[in-house]
């Protein structure tokens, strides 16, 4: 999986020259929690979020009434408080690549750029997520079987497979974890045919069965 296939292309930005307050309108009317800064030639140059808008700017407790907040964040301009050192990733990095990064430098987004810095996407952590939650197979409808493997050997997944395959029941999503338990294979199968006895016959010990229906 490749961060080209699961980032936002084209994303909202601003430029350096404007002011907060429109940053705070676009952001608030796209439900938005950062905006890339660009140029005239649509390069990236910096970065501004919600926390930074916050770290420079009066919170609601000040003394100040609301004509002066609004002159401050209309006089301020993004230039002035952008994140100018950003993090950013390429669109052909791995999707694993972007996540290890995102939480590396605990950060919320990744802006996706060219080789000569022009913007051309952002991921973000929710991105990541609803990434994983379909590698998983989650969201889909069908049967999620956990095999517990006792002994890890060749030719294991192609005799699992071989069982689905038999039984004409066709997989939409696997996968193969290492963890406290041993090792834990995770199908998840199109339809609600249920074939646990099938699975258990052949001597594998099925150690979940669930049906999964679409969520969202």
């Amino acid at each position: 999986m490749y961060v080209k296939d699961n980032m936002i292309p084209g994303p909202i930005t601003i430029k350096a020259d404007q002011s907060v307050s429109e940053a705070v309108d676009l952001m608030s009317e796209n439900k938005l929690h950062r905006l890339p800064v660009i140029d005239d030639q649509g390069k990236l140059i910096g970065l501004v979020t919600e926390s930074v808008i916050s770290r420079n700017t009066p919170n609601s407790a000040s003394s100040l009434s609301v004509f002066e907040l609004n002159y401050l964040l209309n006089k301020l301009k993004i230039s002035d408080i952008m994140i100018k050192d950003v993090i950013t990733i390429g669109k052909d990095a791995l999707l694993e690549e972007a996540a290890t990064v995102l939480r590396k430098y605990d950060i919320g987004c990744l802006p996706v750029i060219e080789e000569d810095n022009r913007l051309i996407g952002i991921i973000t952590h929710n991105d990541i997520f609803t990434a994983f939650i379909d590698l998983l197979g989650y969201n889909h409808n069908g049967m999620r079987y956990v095999i517990s493997i006792s002994e890890d050997k060749p030719g294991i997944l192609e005799d699992i497979t071989r069982i689905f395959k038999e039984e004409g029941v066709s997989i939409s999503n696997l996968a193969v974890y290492n963890n406290t338990r041993g090792i834990e294979v995770v199908v998840i199968a199109r339809g609600y045919d249920d074939i646990t006895q099938k699975l258990k016959d052949a001597g594998y010990n099925v150690t979940s069965t669930m049906k999964l229906h679409q969520k969202y």
